[in-house]
């Protein structure tokens, strides 16, 4: 009797939580840092470490940018070409589809660091704008590095990467907008007490273990 009672209880508590995890939204955290501050890199060691999505704003765009058929693929390629900054609406539509397909897959993965956004004001104006009510922002990820550094690091991965973003003239111009529209940006979270920084300047071991502190506390 006492044995079915607690089994019956058991089975609705799993119940509930399976519901609650249907209607969970996504937790968010913000990466953000200068180009060559080693977003991509940390970004992998931490979903190889805790159960985090990894989605880049720039890996989706230049995914959309390559795709056959994207009606947006040349505004795209131009945008980024420049050292622009593609327009909030395609980048947002882009992340708010691959947060949905992955929890559809598996709806214990609603946990998402989203690299290199939002990048301006326009970007953080249109994520309240569309995200409100549907994804919560746990904190911003800030990769605080030397300007120096991210130059040195961005021409060196260039020779490799085959991204066209990664040369002087490109990288000049990206320096300039994550100067001029990222760190506004990052300074209105930090009145809010939504900044966790990291010293991104050292090598990648001592990165993530910097970062390792501030995931373990914030759980």
């Amino acid at each position: 009797m006492i044995g079915r009672l607690f089994s019956n209880v058991s089975h609705k508590v799993q119940s509930l939580l399976y519901r609650a995890s249907l209607m969970m939204k996504p937790q968010v955290v913000f990466v953000l840092g200068g180009p060559g501050a080693g977003k991509g890199t940390q970004c992998t060691k931490i979903v190889e470490n805790y159960s985090y999505t990894h989605l880049s704003a720039g890996d989706l765009l230049r995914a959309e940018r390559a795709r056959e058929g994207s009606q947006f693929g040349q505004l795209i390629a131009s945008y980024i070409k420049d050292g622009k900054i593609v327009p909030v609406e395609i980048t947002i539509d882009l992340l708010r589809k691959a947060m949905e397909e992955m929890m559809k897959k598996d709806e214990k993965m609603f946990r998402f660091l989203i690299d290199g956004f939002p990048r301006n004001e326009d970007n953080l104006q249109g994520w309240n704008r569309v995200m409100d009510g549907k994804a919560d922002v746990k904190f911003v990820l800030f990769f605080d590095c030397a300007i120096e550094v991210c130059i040195d690091r961005c021409l060196e991965r260039g020779k490799s990467s085959g991204r066209t973003d990664d040369n002087r003239e490109s990288l000049e111009k990206r320096i300039q907008t994550y100067l001029q529209s990222t760190r506004p940006i990052i300074e209105q979270y930090e009145k809010l007490g939504k900044v966790r920084t990291v010293d991104a300047s050292r090598s990648v071991d001592e990165v993530f273990a910097g970062v390792k502190a501030i995931l373990d506390r914030e759980g």
